[in-house]
This record gives C-alpha cells, sequence and structure tokens, in this order.
C-alpha cells in the first residue's frame, strides 16, 4: 500500500511517521508531479486551511485531487482537512463546517471518546479545531461527537477528523483509514 500525503503546509512529517509505524509506504505531494505517482489513498493533514486551498490552486493540484476523490481515491482529512474537504474548497463531502471551533490556540485541548467504528477511548488532540455543523447527506455518517459536536465522519471513501490522530500514539484511527482503502 502506497500513500499521498499533502505536503503543502501542517502536520504532513506526523502522518508519515504513523504511517509508517503501520508498515506503509508514503510519498510527499508537494507539486503536480508528484501527484501523479501511483497511490492507494490521500492524507489532507491540519494546518491553515486558507493556505492549503490557496497552495491547491497555485500549484495546479486542486482539480486532479478533487476529481481524483470524487471519483472514489480513498482520502483522510484532519483538522484543516477537513475543512478542504468541505463545499468551502473540494467540496467532496457533505458536511458544513464551523472553522476555529474551538478558538485560538489556548483553547486546544485533549480528551478521549468513542469513535464509531474505531474504538470507546480513541486519544483526541484539538488544536485551533473546527468542528462538523451538520452532515448535509444520508450519505455521511456520523462517527464521534465530543460536547455535542461532531468531530468525525464517514462518507465512502472518505474519513474526516476535527482532531489530530497524528499527534497521539494511538494509532487505530490511521488503521480505520487504511482498512477503509481495502474494503
Amino acid at each position: 500500500m502506497r500513500i499521498a500525503v499533502l505536503a503543502l503546509q501542517g502536520a504532513f512529517a506526523e502522518h508519515e511517521q504513523m504511517l509508517h509505524r503501520l508498515g506503509v509506504e508514503t510519498f510527499q505531494v508537494r507539486q503536480l508531479a508528484d501527484w501523479q505517482q501511483p497511490k492507494d489513498g490521500l492524507i489532507i493533514p491540519g494546518g491553515e486551511s486558507t493556505t492549503q486551498g490557496k497552495l491547491l490552486h497555485d500549484l495546479g493540484l486542486f482539480e486532479p485531487i478533487r476529481q481524483a476523490i470524487s471519483e472514489g481515491l480513498p482520502v483522510f482529512g484532519t483538522c484543516a482537512g477537513l475543512i478542504l474537504l468541505s463545499p468551502m474548497h473540494l467540496g467532496t463531502m457533505d458536511i458544513s463546517v464551523q472553522r476555529n471551533a474551538y478558538g485560538r490556540q489556548l483553547g486546544s485541548f485533549h480528551t478521549t471518546a468513542a469513535v464509531k467504528g474505531i474504538g470507546e477511548n480513541v486519544p483526541m488532540t484539538f488544536i485551533r479545531a473546527p468542528y462538523i455543523k451538520e452532515v448535509l447527506s444520508p450519505q455521511c455518517e456520523v462517527l464521534a461527537e465530543v460536547d455535542g459536536h461532531i468531530v468525525a465522519a464517514r462518507q465512502g471513501k472518505q474519513l474526516v477528523t476535527a482532531f489530530h490522530p497524528e499527534l497521539d500514539q494511538d494509532t487505530s484511527v490511521h488503521q480505520a483509514f487504511l482498512n477503509l482503502i481495502t474494503e
């Protein structure tokens, strides 16, 4: 299995480290030539969604990535990646998003919660995180909530989390993404 990791900005290296712990090969996508390599899935990391969105357009990556996801390429978006998959940007996932829902850096926190199909006590690190205000179609399934807010969802081969599983030692969320690829 070979996973592309969008490496324009944000916590991409941590995702690569997590996947390497699971024995999965990765490569970074920084330009269109990188994107054209064979891949089984894509991770869009946290970071700053406006910056990442602008870079996707500037580098000619926006349409090829949107098209591949629309055609069924499995994708895992964390934090800013969740925002990028929403109708605000790529528009491949039927969710409405509240950006920076947990405030500034000082509003960051860590908790554990159940994630449907993954585990009962999944570690969750939130850093200036968004949350999903609502799912906009029956094809989109809520997987987790924290304090009444949706923080994980799945739609077809798309998985999103408002939290950063790559910043914890638990590999269960990344393993769930790999399982989504092979199912």
